[in-house]
């Protein structure tokens, strides 16, 4: 008997052709596009853009400074500052909350050398010292825009910053209650601490730096108002 015919085998299938990176281009992505190897560097771009924001909200103010505006400033498209912040109030928020942080570290970093502690007298001329600098020197853009533009924030956002302001204004507490306790302090404690904050911050509307008074200047003036102690220095007639 003949063997039966051999069983053709079937043909090998051939494997799928891969996908070529023209088919994924025309492939329609869902959702937001693809970030860009700059937006996605979101370090150094957020930094770019709150610095950029801080300086442009104290300038312009907040509602009259737009998007645009600030992505101009950093060269980005003017969409690409929302894959960093959902909207420019988040923005703003985040240029307070840097402040305020920045402010912290500052005056931590300002009291350390005067490790250990120096009369209450000493202190708070640091502590007085250090927030003019925060106001009005180098990159101050931050806290000024936090104290004239916090309408513009969400009530939980204000909360959240309460919170930060409370935590930098807690170390003047015991140097204020200890000037109080020695007689120097002139008045109450609570309300010298407002008073005292308001007319601080209350510099930024009025100081110019091309004028000859110093930050130096000013310290020994607010010392003079508010405690019973002779100013250092000559008086100024910069702003006489």
């Amino acid at each position: 008997m003949d063997k039966p015919a051999a069983r053709s085998r079937p043909a090998a299938r051939t494997s799928r052709p891969s996908k070529t990176p023209a088919a994924d281009a025309e492939k329609r992505p869902r959702g937001r596009p693809r970030k860009t190897l700059d937006e996605r560097d979101d370090g150094n771009r957020r930094v770019e853009l709150i610095t950029a924001a801080a300086r442009l909200f104290r300038q312009k103010g907040f509602d009259a400074t737009s998007t645009r505006d600030i992505a101009a400033a950093v060269g980005m498209h003017s969409g690409s500052p929302f894959y960093h912040f959902k909207s420019k109030g988040a923005l703003l928020h985040a240029v307070m909350e840097e402040g305020m942080r920045s402010a912290i570290q500052r005056q931590a970093a300002a009291l350390q050398p005067a490790k250990p502690v120096p009369d209450a007298t000493a202190q708070l001329r640091l502590l007085i010292r250090n927030h003019f600098d925060v106001l009005l020197g180098p990159g101050s853009d931050f806290i000024p825009v936090m104290l004239y533009e916090s309408r513009s924030i969400t009530a939980r956002q204000r909360a959240l910053l309460a919170k930060l302001q409370s935590d930098y204004e807690a170390v003047w507490e015991p140097v204020l209650e200890a000037l109080a306790k020695a007689g120097k302090l002139k008045g109450p404690v609570k309300l010298a601490r407002l008073l005292m904050f308001g007319a601080l911050n209350w510099s930024v509307q009025w100081f110019d730096a091309k004028k000859s008074a110093t930050l130096d200047d000013l310290t020994d003036a607010a010392m003079a108002l508010f405690i019973h102690v002779p100013a250092r220095g000559k008086p100024t007639k910069a702003f006489a």
